[in-house]
């Protein structure tokens, strides 16, 4: 397989490359380093073909996917607290640069392309555990951005025949996750807060739960959806199919660290959902998606990264 990532340079497509290249496929990145990190790449360098260029840039994009069996669309502006502050740019981003890939993909031949969108499209729907068919609520402008590309994803495959795939992924976590944004996810901020004896903040009384899926898990996910023979056109979740609450996290992360924490604790943000639970039934089903790795050892290993 002849692969692109976009955003390859981010955590995700970062960790992507590397489960491509050890299953033996050739991979190409595309990133303008905006988010993701070169850093990410280094021990890769010579083994990829990096591209720098932006998903905005309907001809940079067009020279990304010449050649290419299968895009793995990774490229976006992440963040619910940075949607808020700036919508318009994550919208443009988000969905004009989605079009674009389509749009690339689709002139270029490319096999299929595989969508990573995000459990918060789900949003203000309170029903657990999250089905794919269930109503989206979005609540912030990020989700309503991951909710529109998945509208071209489906409609690129209805109109022009195209194969897509759109992954809902659940709260990703892992080696190679910046701790250092202000954007940054709750866990490398609540790792790294621990490591350094900081006390780590939480955002709410700490009871809100999230379905917290390990990088190996999603990379798993996408290497699946590349290629499973009844997944085009739908959207599946990439979870662990189990809800852990804020302050079972802390607790761990105490345990697997020697350390004494006391969080702190401030008003709940704007946009935030209470509660996320994947029912990951369908991946299984159609994808054979299954989780590699559970929470407390994805945990364990991250800990060990960010050490």
């Amino acid at each position: 397989m002849r692969a692109l990532i976009t955003g390859g340079g981010g955590f995700i497509g970062s960790n992507l490359a590397r489960g491509l290249l050890a299953a033996g496929h050739e991979v190409r990145v595309l990133d303008n380093f905006s988010t993701g990190r070169r850093e990410n790449l280094v021990e890769i360098k010579g083994d990829i073909e990096l591209m720098e260029g932006d998903i905005q840039s309907a001809g940079q994009v067009t020279d990304a996917v010449q050649g290419i069996d299968v895009v793995f669309h990774q490229a976006a502006l992440p963040s619910v607290p940075r949607s808020i502050s700036d919508p318009v740019t994550s919208s443009t981003v988000n969905v004009n640069g989605t079009l674009n890939v389509l749009v690339a993909a689709r002139d270029a031949g490319v096999t299929r392309t595989v969508f990573a969108s995000s459990s918060s499209v789900y949003g203000a729907n309170p029903a657990l555990p999250k089905e794919e068919q269930m109503a989206t609520l979005p609540m912030s402008p990020y989700a309503v951005s991951k909710l529109a590309a998945e509208g071209y994803c489906r409609a690129f495959t209805n109109v022009y025949g195209m194969e897509t795939v759109a992954l809902r992924y659940f709260n990703v976590f892992g080696p190679l996750q910046d701790p250092t944004s202000q954007y940054a996810a709750v866990l490398p901020n609540f790792i790294t807060a621990a490591l350094e004896d900081r006390q780590p903040t939480i955002f709410g009384d700490g009871e809100q739960s999230r379905d917290f899926t390990f990088i190996e898990n999603v990379v798993s996910a996408n290497i699946l959806a590349a290629t499973a023979p009844d997944a085009s056109g739908r959207t599946f979740n990439v979870a662990c199919g189990k809800a852990v609450k804020l302050n079972e996290v802390i607790e761990l992360i105490a345990e697997l660290t020697g350390k004494t924490i006391e969080a702190n604790y401030e008003d709940a943000r704007t946009g935030d959902i209470r509660n996320s639970l994947a029912d990951i039934t369908a991946a299984s089903e159609v994808l054979g998606y299954q989780p590699l790795v559970d929470f407390r050892e994805g945990l364990s290993r991250t800990i060990d990264h960010f050490r």
